[in-house]
């Protein structure tokens, strides 16, 4: 009996720190998930938020107008989100939309002609679309139309399946710019 004591003991005191850290691990994601900062934040967006939109793609801060719609998606503990922006700006021509770049990575690539890894991204924005949480977002086949550019800011692949995107679209016609980002 006393040989089992010493071995209760420790066996009590190994479960009882190991519960302790369950329970903090627990306690932790249950804040994370539920907390006030982690939440959905719709059409509440400013010119400031959105700003990196129009940096990106070199067209300029300065011609934003106003932020027509926003959806900022909490986050995941492993990223996992949906955030999109609908932005009205001053001006945008199609020649500077079309002027030649050796630059593959920062160019813009007319709806209609996307190819490739591109394509893939746009086919995986496609299926946030069905989410009903952006649905004044443009449709998969208005993006892949003549009337929209896009610029592909970030594409992350799993093998040769793309997981993550960040694709802002122009709509030459009304100045408009939309940004899509969605990673599962």
């Amino acid at each position: 009996m006393k040989k089992l004591l010493p071995i209760l003991k420790w066996f009590l005191l190994i479960w009882g720190g190991l519960s302790l850290l369950g329970a903090i691990g627990l306690g932790g994601f249950f804040a994370y998930r539920l907390g006030p900062g982690n939440t959905d934040k719709i059409d509440s967006a400013s010119k400031k938020d959105v700003r990196f939109v129009l940096n990106w793609c070199e067209i300029g801060e300065d011609r934003i107008e106003k932020v027509i719609h926003s959806y900022v998606s909490s986050k995941s503990l492993t990223g996992d989100h949906l955030n999109a922006h609908a932005i009205q700006i001053s001006h945008v021509s199609i020649a500077e939309l079309t002027a030649k770049t050796d630059d593959v990575n920062g160019r813009w690539y007319r709806g209609d002609q996307v190819s490739g890894v591109l394509d893939d991204a746009v086919n995986f924005l496609a299926g946030w679309l069905d989410s009903g949480k952006i649905t004044w977002f443009p449709s998969e086949k208005e993006l892949r139309s003549d009337r929209y550019f896009v610029y592909p800011w970030s594409i992350s692949c799993h093998g040769v399946r793309p997981t993550a995107a960040k694709l802002i679209f122009v709509r030459p016609s009304d100045n408009m710019i939309f940004y899509f980002s969605g990673k599962t």
